[in-house]
């Protein structure tokens, strides 16, 4: 990325973190909640706080430069649209540690977790409420949008954008759930877990979002748009992969291993179980999904990864995708804002290599 497309990206962040905090100051008064309820300002302020404890953005980020290919003036509508990307987003966290049975998250507890201490002896009780908290994110998401002052057509097309994505990620949900079930999943399976759990609402929604707040009609160009995404979050999702067992601890701000010893089937125990012996199998089986698996089972298993080129062959993966997304934004020159596109053009191999 160049210096000025990361101050671009830096301010966004900014705005957005201040608009946030803005939103949660007021949306207690909007929902018109019983006064007589305790739990109901007890959950705004855990989403609160889980919304505005960190988080890179990018999804603002890429819902500001998806305008930006069409225009450089302001466009109305992109704040809704943000906090409707961010609160779907919180959303998807809630429920992600509920699955994951995740204590933290972004440095603090788990919405799950602060439930669960608040209420030790009526566990139920904290699983509902978390279950409710997240439901509460996702109708707030669409409420933003349905609020938005933008003309109605926008406003719907909008709506259904997010409504789309929201549930194209919840059967990635499912699947991801699926996939670690039977026989070790082929590429293709992994391929499209990450884009209905990730890419689709991650990247293809903020896209979407974007361009139609910016007045530009999606479907003369929504199949590249979907082929781009998918790519994006494919390389993403290997990255991510990639990090949890090779990444630096101290960098990420969680210890490395949890896929292995959660049992996942992700990118990097499909690309290790392809490239052992048998006795090296045998190493790699006896960690995947030993929740108790210790530190220098997940070194050895790493060793093995180092030793057969693991790496190396994940990391050419991640740039041939990311290779690939860039050509699909380079196409987009013939129609859209030169300094915009280069953004898209440039995000795939970024997002690959940042380290954290």
């Amino acid at each position: 990325m160049t210096q000025q497309i990361l101050e671009r990206v830096a301010g966004y962040e900014h705005r957005f973190n201040a608009l946030f905090e803005e939103y949660f100051d007021t949306v207690g008064a909007a929902l018109d909640a019983p006064p007589s309820s305790r739990f109901t300002p007890e959950c705004l302020r855990l989403l609160r706080e889980l919304s505005l404890r960190g988080g890179k953005r990018i999804r603002v980020v890429l819902l500001h430069e998806a305008a930006r290919l069409v225009t450089d003036e302001p466009v109305g509508g992109l704040d809704a649209a943000a906090l409707s990307i961010e609160l779907l987003q919180t959303h998807g966290l809630v429920h992600d540690d509920l699955i994951d049975d995740s204590p933290t998250r972004r440095g603090g507890p788990s919405t799950y977790y602060a439930y669960r201490e608040q209420f030790p002896d009526h566990p139920q009780t904290a699983l509902g409420l978390t279950v409710l908290a997240g439901d509460l994110a996702l109708a707030l998401s669409l409420r933003v949008l349905l609020e938005a002052e933008v003309p109605v057509a926008v406003r719907q097309a909008m709506v259904e954008v997010q409504t789309r994505a929201a549930a194209d990620t919840f059967m990635g949900q499912i699947i991801d759930l699926e996939r670690d079930f039977g026989a070790a999943p082929d590429e293709d399976v992994l391929h499209r877990v990450a884009d209905y759990k990730s890419a689709r609402y991650s990247i293809l929604a903020p896209l979407r979002l974007g361009l139609l707040a910016a007045g530009e009609p999606l479907a003369p160009r929504d199949e590249e748009l979907r082929e781009y995404a998918r790519l994006v979050g494919i390389c993403g999702q290997m990255r991510d992969d990639y990090l949890d067992l090779f990444g630096d601890a101290a960098v990420m701000g969680k210890p490395t291993g949890t896929d292995l010893r959660d049992g996942k089937h992700s990118y990097t125990v499909r690309a290790l179980l392809s490239a052992v012996d048998d006795a090296e199998r045998r190493v790699v089986v006896a960690a995947l999904g030993d929740r108790s698996c210790p530190p220098e089972n997940v070194a050895a298993v790493r060793e093995i990864a180092e030793r057969r080129g693991v790496t190396g062959r994940m990391r050419a993966d991640m740039h041939r995708h990311a290779q690939r997304a860039s050509a699909v934004a380079a196409g987009w020159r013939s129609r859209w804002r030169d300094e915009a596109v280069t953004f898209f053009e440039q995000l795939p191999l970024w997002s690959v290599e940042r380290a954290g």
